[in-house]
């Protein structure tokens, strides 16, 4: 197993030196889910809700999220993304939100975290935009789908654990 990269010799935090590191192109896809009632999905899809298109916010918070993600997690580099691509649809169960995200950029260090925020904040905000109607929504499944590029290479969570 690999030690942990925040940490160093004596354990105490710290952000990585990816200095020496090679730039390269590095993408990331996360996603995540929000459950609600269905009468919840269903205003959001016929565009019924009262506060306006709830996916569109969504998608533009989950935007603005990746952009920030290095002001909310302390130890994340400031990174100047290429591409952030953030799409939302209605689950086929009639009582859910599927959240997509894609982070691009040619750096010295991968877009993960980027991709989670996103994904994070988009489910969010559809929490925030909806609990005045749906107060008993979830927010789960947040996960890594992929990753590529840098040193380790091509990591997928369909594919052998690394």
């Amino acid at each position: 197993m690999s030690k942990l990269t925040h940490l160093d010799d004596k354990g105490e935090a710290r952000m990585v030196d990816v200095t020496s590191k090679e730039v390269t192109e590095r993408e990331a896809r996360a996603e995540a889910w929000i459950r609600m009632a269905p009468g919840t999905l269903e205003m959001i899809v016929g565009g019924q809700h009262p506060k306006g298109d709830v996916l569109a916010v969504a998608r533009i918070a989950g935007i603005m999220a990746a952009k920030k993600t290095h002001e909310l997690i302390p130890l994340c580099h400031s990174l100047n993304l290429s591409s952030v691509k953030v799409e939302l649809s209605p689950g086929e169960d009639g009582a859910s939100v599927h959240i997509l995200t894609l982070c691009k950029l040619s750096a010295q260090t991968g877009v993960e975290m980027e991709a989670l925020t996103a994904a994070s904040v988009a489910a969010l905000t559809l929490y925030d935009m909806c609990k005045a109607v749906d107060r008993g929504m979830v927010i789960d499944g947040v996960r890594l789908l992929e990753k590529k590029g840098g040193r380790s290479g091509h990591w997928s969570a369909s594919g052998p654990a690394s």
